[in-house]
């Protein structure tokens, strides 16, 4: 017989309580997994909305001037030349610019949706349509005199003297970017993307139209292709600008204001910001396939990085997809004084554009001596190019992680900083050591994109500890302060669709650009 408070009895006591509480414990992880993988699959569902749409606008648009040479090639080999190298320099570095100037607004107009504060978007954009007309403006020359520039570059005569022609034909569709980019940061930051994908799907679909009636049937050759590729932009801007003043966004759309021409002067430096980090990242590229042209047989070397590149293009426009979503996920999370959900969200992403990236990579990997046969026939440069699938699936991999990073910097307003780190990195390491390797120990091309690699891995390793390290908490604070500083007012509600998890502590005022780092 058990006498109560016995050595027996507190055993089992002790025991039933040790029982009690691992059930419990069970039953919390079980139900903070389940909260988890809830989390998980709904900040995955908002993410996918913006990034699916994303992706499919970025792959119409880019392949508009795809269909363009495309229909060109049949004019004559000079004629093909001339537009892809307007593509690639001139159009790719305006594009470039006016793509970067343009994208304050996602920091900006998210911001601005997290806050409640719709009524500013369209005194944004329309600060954004001045900044970016006046670059478009600036840009002008580039386009007017591009036969001497190209001559400059020692191109070929010839060539320059038709890519010049080509050049000013296009140079409405300059204006077109202006007007284009910042419509759709609009668009994102509220997450109204689908109607703009549809739009660039329907434009795309014309501008084949448009090219074979005009190119082929009609016979009016390079200026045909430059006419077709007008209209399709125009259209495309032109579809958009009703979608936004139609009446659809009361609250973020109340009409032209003479208020967009105030505070310029902070738009224009985050707007410098934004350019500088994005052309940085697009000229390093470019700068590769240059010191590769640099080689002493070149010829090669060049087609077979110029098909790497290609097909890099087209997996990059995965990557961007996520690079829109994140900015518009942080910037919203940001602006609604959520921090842990802008960090949550930035993990999701991240993990998620890593994941694809790894599929890409193993594919590439796989089919390596086969994707250069989408491109060329001649056998020596398939096997250069295949040489080099172990390069480019690192790029692949590397950009997965990157591009979304870019985006949590541009979604919390770091663009500066982030600038800064790639002038370093990619500038001041990455070409000359791809030089260095290329051509003191005589590596050639796979030395030059070795140099790259390690720019890009050093970049990235930087931006993971940045993100990593950052004070979200003081992050939501300078969002809000952006935010009243530049027309807001205070925030007066809750507007993201994440529950509130700041821990309900006063943020702290800071109104620094640079990213907080926790100590």
């Amino acid at each position: 017989m058990n006498i109560e408070g016995s050595p027996v009895t507190e055993s089992k006591a002790s025991s039933s309580t040790k029982q009690s509480f691992g059930i419990e414990m069970w039953v919390t992880e079980f139900v903070s997994g389940r909260k988890l993988v809830e989390r998980t699959w709904d900040e995955s569902k908002k993410m996918w909305e913006i990034a699916a749409p994303a992706i499919l606008t970025s792959v119409s648009q880019f392949s508009l001037a795809f269909v363009t040479a495309s229909f060109v090639g049949h004019l004559g080999d000079v004629e093909l030349a001339a537009v892809s190298v307007v593509q690639n320099v001139i159009e790719g570095f305006a594009f470039g610019v006016m793509l970067g100037m343009g994208s304050a607004l996602e920091t900006l107009c998210g911001q601005a949706v997290g806050a409640g504060q719709q009524n500013l978007l369209g005194i944004y954009m329309q600060r954004s349509w001045i900044i970016t007309g006046v670059t478009a403006l600036v840009l002008t020359p580039f386009y007017v005199f591009a036969s001497p520039l190209l001559k400059l570059l020692h191109q070929d005569k010839r060539m320059s003297e038709v890519a010049g022609k080509f050049c000013r034909w296009v140079l409405p569709q300059l204006f077109a970017y202006a007007v284009n980019f910042p419509i759709q940061k609009f668009l994102q930051a509220q997450s109204k993307v689908w109607v703009m994908t549809v739009i660039s799907i329907v434009t795309l679909g014309f501008h084949v139209l448009a090219n074979w009636v005009i190119v082929i049937k009609l016979d009016c050759g390079l200026l045909g292709a430059a006419i077709a590729e007008n209209i399709s932009w125009w259209l495309m801007v032109l579809a958009q600008l009703v979608y936004v003043v139609s009446g659809f966004f009361p609250d973020a759309w109340t009409g032209f204001s003479f208020a967009a021409f105030k505070s310029l002067a902070g738009f224009v430096k985050l707007s410098l910001s934004s350019a500088i980090m994005l052309c940085l990242e697009i000229w390093y590229y470019t700068a590769v396939i240059l010191m590769t042209g640099w080689l002493k047989n070149p010829q090669i070397a060049v087609d077979a990085i110029s098909i790497c590149m290609n097909f890099q293009m087209w997996t990059l426009m995965i990557s961007l997809g996520f690079n829109a979503a994140i900015s518009v996920r942080v910037s919203n999370e940001l602006g609604a004084g959520n921090p842990k959900a802008a960090r949550f969200s930035t993990i999701v992403t991240t993990v998620t554009s890593l994941i694809l990236g790894v599929i890409f990579a193993i594919v590439l990997l796989a089919t390596k001596n086969e994707f250069p046969k989408l491109f060329t026939g001649k056998q020596v440069i398939m096997d250069e190019a295949s040489k080099l699938g172990y390069f480019l699936a690192a790029v692949i991999l590397i950009n997965s992680i990157q591009l979304v990073l870019h985006g949590v910097a541009v979604g919390a307003g770091w663009q500066f900083s982030v600038a800064l780190i790639n002038a370093i990195c990619y500038y001041v390491i990455g070409l000359p050591l791809g030089g260095l390797l290329g051509y003191k120990f005589d590596l050639e091309v796979t030395g030059i994109w070795s140099g790259m690699l390690i720019g890009c891995v050093l970049e990235t390793i930087i931006l993971i500890y940045v993100v990593h390290r950052a004070n979200w908490q003081k992050e939501a604070s300078r969002a809000e302060s952006r935010v009243r500083d530049w027309g807001g007012s205070p925030m007066p509600q809750q507007n993201s669709s994440e529950p509130a998890i700041n821990g309900g502590s006063p943020m702290p005022q800071q109104n620094s650009s640079e990213p907080a780092i926790n100590a």
